[in-house]
């Protein structure tokens, strides 16, 4: 995977910088994991112990993260492109997240508001830096190695949030012999591994990935360089049809990756709130656990997959497969379907983001990566806000998860009906025309 001087001069990463921004990934999937897991338990069973307004905190602090990265994300995207400083974007919005965490975690519980307050600030954090990360992607891998590194990424994501996870389960499980006694040390202590873990495994990504393009000392003052980051995406609103493959890949991938991250983030709910389930703390780890390490070999075979019949056919199959799963859901009746279900979305959950994350790379020209990932990344959020508060209101009038997970299905069979008009071959040579 090394490049070689030349690649490296055109703009293709090092070996280093591959790794560095795999890493990312390691880092930042710690976060993920810990947030479906301890966040939500801490959130539901300590901050708002004996109401049910846990569950609503948790499913609309997700939505108003989401929403508002979902606005910031194509701005900050092109600010960061216009001065070249997306790795500095990536300190500025890693560190202080990484810090919310750890101040997340010995805040009072009592102090409820402050604490969803916290939650919802380094979750948006957390969101914003990933239309950063996604859009070094372009400029160290090239359209032949796209698929393998976009996948090798998300495969050691898993392993990392794994490991993590297992650290909180360790505080769960020993927390009185280390002076945990109650569950919401343990709890707090798990959010504090959060913190540390974000925080100190994304300094690879922050002190070797480098931005392309003009020297510091062409740089820009915010001001200006704001007002020119918002002429350049109005500027690319206003001729959209020049990107017109761009437009509608990112439109199906609104639609369907809003049923992939709702189904993500609410899986907790609906493991713990379905009366045959009705999963404790433990098993929902080692659920999670599960999936994480499964997800592996999972995102690693879809990338072999794009490389062997193509990016579009692959992704159709993620979202047939997605499909599958909530008409199961539906009827899961027993805590071993359930597991079996688990097993099923770790074969396709990472898969489906690497595939698209790899498909936007190759339609995405080369010197406006930041900006057209911010996009993506908006359009990963955008709709976010709906399905967590559409899962949180049924679930809450309804008392029911089903209904909300089978409402889902309307997001991934719009977004593949949209996805099916995607032209790759027409995008790519948009792309290299820029």
């Amino acid at each position: 995977m090394l490049q070689s001087g030349d690649d490296v001069a055109m703009g293709r990463g090092s070996r280093a910088e591959i790794i560095a921004w795999a890493l990312y990934d390691w880092a930042n999937s710690a976060f993920s994991t810990i947030l479906i897991t301890v966040i939500h338990q801490y959130l539901t069973r300590v901050v708002f112990a004996g109401s049910d307004w846990g569950a609503t905190a948790y499913a609309w602090g997700i939505s108003a993260s989401m929403i508002t990265a979902a606005v910031l994300s194509p701005v900050v995207g092109a600010l960061a492109d216009v001065n070249k400083s997306k790795r500095r974007w990536l300190a500025g919005l890693v560190l202080p997240g990484a810090t919310a965490a750890l101040v997340l975690a010995f805040v009072p519980a009592s102090q409820a508001w402050l604490v969803v307050l916290l939650f919802v600030g380094t979750a948006l954090c957390f969101e914003l830096s990933l239309g950063i990360y996604n859009a070094f992607l372009p400029e160290i891998a090239d359209e032949n190695s796209m698929n393998r590194v976009s996948a090798w990424g998300f495969a050691l994501g898993y392993i990392g949030g794994a490991v993590a996870l297992i650290l909180a389960l360790v505080l769960t499980m020993y927390g009185p012999k280390i002076g945990l006694a109650t569950l919401e040390g343990q709890l707090r202590a798990g959010i504090a591994v959060m913190g540390v873990w974000w925080g100190v495994f994304s300094l690879p990504a922050i002190f070797v990935l480098r931005d392309r393009g003009v020297a510091t000392a062409d740089r820009q003052p915010l001001v200006p360089a704001a007002r020119r980051a918002f002429a350049e995406v109005g500027r690319t609103l206003s001729n959209i049809r020049r990107y017109r493959m761009v437009a509608i890949f990112l439109l199906g991938f609104l639609l369907y990756n809003e049923g992939v991250q709702t189904v993500i983030s609410q899986a907790s709910t609906f493991a713990t709130e379905t009366p045959e389930l009705k999963f404790e703390t433990k098993e929902l780890v080692a659920l999670i656990l599960m999936i994480q390490f499964l997800a592996l070999p999972g995102a690693l075979a879809v990338g072999w997959a794009s490389d062997r019949f193509g990016q579009k056919q692959t992704l159709f199959g993620c979202l047939a497969v997605w499909v599958m799963l909530l008409v199961a859901a539906f009827f899961v009746a027993a805590k071993w379907q359930f597991w079996i279900l688990g097993a099923v979305v770790a074969m396709v959950m990472g898969g489906t983001q690497s595939v698209s994350r790899a498909i936007m790379g190759v339609i995405t020209p080369p010197e406006r990566s930041a900006e057209f990932f911010g996009f993506f990344n908006f359009s990963g959020k955008a709709t976010s806000f709906m399905g967590p508060f559409l899962f949180g209101l049924i679930f809450k009038l309804s008392g029911n998860p089903r209904f909300a997970i089978i409402s889902l299905l309307v997001f991934f069979l719009a977004g593949w009906v949209i996805a099916s008009r995607l032209n790759l071959d027409e995008g790519r040579r948009r792309a290299k025309s820029e």
